[in-house]
């Protein structure tokens, strides 16, 4: 009758040859917590020869091993739990090995045994997990290629929306609910490989926090965010503000910056939303404003003197292209008339501003006024004047040229 491995006291072991191996592999498997006896492959009769022959596994049989570490991970099944296995059928074989069960085995004897057993059982360990981790790394891989698709479909409505709403599910998003996409940027371009990223996906992460999806794009860190409450947005924002912690007053150095776009439901307004939050940061940067977070909602003004290119730069030109006659050019004259409108007209502010002298400013103010014809504090053309310079920072006149008006 074959001895039961779980068995101990006066009986004393018998050898492999007698042993309930499904009994022992079964009580292995238990202890692993229900694990499939499959995934030992020939690991018994395999530990059997190498301790009577004192040889080691070879090729083929660690090549087997690799493939079963493998296919565990396809099943989901953890390392440890693998690893488990091996080991508790290693040690629980170990008492029925011919050298153990011999009539009279010598010391010398076991303790061959023992380094050729513990070296196979370490090669056999090894090469499971040398398979369940290359098949982990590939089925991270798969993901990892399927998000980044996802991702540039969605923020290039390259993809249909059906679709779109069907993949969503797969990273925890509803699309057909309102969203919005926060994104921030810094002086050093994100990256997928970007510690900020695993941050604040775990800092979206705890309970009651809004679903989102965080990734990088084009250097930028995006979040799309589900919009399931009034506070959300101010969320979301806020657990990005922590993981990128303090900033600087300009957006040199270390400094970052965070554009957010107006909620919208539906893949085309995550889109939207997206367009929305660059077009803010963009707009933060022609206009100089060093604000930590900038919303495409409050810049709206600024979308429209946009919207026609032509017309803004014909207003430029007919209103501060003189200035271009100035000696060194209509920079100098340009950033005082920019600096006195924000100012308020206020001459000594603005003087205060540029680090002039009141006389100096205006100056200025004069040679503005001369070449102009317009007069900066008068509250009638102070509108124009405006909208005018605020048009030059939008198209970075003088620097860059401006479109030729039709």
């Amino acid at each position: 009758m074959p001895i039961d491995p779980r068995a101990g006291g006066a009986r004393g072991p018998g050898s492999v040859s007698e042993v309930d191996v499904a009994g022992l592999t079964g009580a292995a498997v238990a202890q692993s917590g229900g694990l499939d006896a499959a995934l030992l492959g020939d690991y018994v009769s395999a530990l059997t020869r190498v301790s009577a022959t004192r040889t080691a596994l070879n090729r083929t049989e660690l090549e087997g091993y690799r493939r079963l570490g493998g296919e565990a991970a396809d099943a989901g099944v953890p390392l440890p739990a693998l690893i488990d296995l091996y080991l508790s059928v290693t040690w629980r074989l170990w008492r029925y090995l011919p050298a153990v069960t011999a009539a009279v085995p010598t010391l010398a004897l076991v303790q061959a045994v023992g380094e050729t057993v513990m070296r196979a059982a370490g090669e056999a360990v090894t090469a499971v997990s040398d398979g369940h981790q290359m098949a982990r790394q590939a089925v991270i891989r798969r993901q990892e290629a399927a998000r980044r698709e996802f991702i540039d479909d969605l923020l290039t409505g390259s993809s249909d929306v059906s679709g779109l709403l069907a993949r969503a599910a797969g990273f925890g998003l509803d699309l057909t609910g309102p969203h919005t996409v926060v994104l921030a940027r810094a002086s050093t371009a994100f990256t997928e490989g970007s510690a900020q990223l695993n941050r604040v996906e775990s800092a979206l992460s705890g309970r009651g926090s809004p679903p989102a999806l965080v990734a990088s794009k084009d250097g930028l860190l995006v979040v799309v965010g589900t919009v399931n409450a009034a506070d959300a947005v101010g969320r979301i924002v806020a657990a990005m503000r922590g993981v990128l912690g303090p900033r600087a007053t300009t957006m040199k150095g270390g400094a970052w910056q965070i554009g957010v776009g107006r909620v919208r439901p539906g893949p085309v307004g995550v889109l939207l939303a997206y367009e929305e939050a660059r077009d803010a940061l963009t707009l933060a940067g022609l206009l100089r404003m060093d604000t930590p977070v900038v919303a495409a909602v409050d810049l709206l003004v600024y979308r429209v003197l946009l919207r026609d290119r032509t017309a803004i730069a014909d207003l430029i030109l007919t209103t501060l292209g003189p200035l271009a006659d100035a000696r060194g050019g209509a920079a100098i004259l340009l950033g005082t008339l920019d600096a006195y409108l924000d100012a308020g007209g206020n001459t000594a502010e603005t003087a205060r501003r540029l680090h002039l002298s009141v006389r100096a400013v205006t100056y200025r103010l004069a040679r503005i006024r001369e070449f102009t014809g317009l007069e900066p504090a008068d509250t009638g053309v102070r509108i124009t004047l405006h909208v005018a310079v605020l048009g030059a920072r939008l198209l970075d006149w003088p620097a860059t040229a401006l479109p030729t008006p039709s």
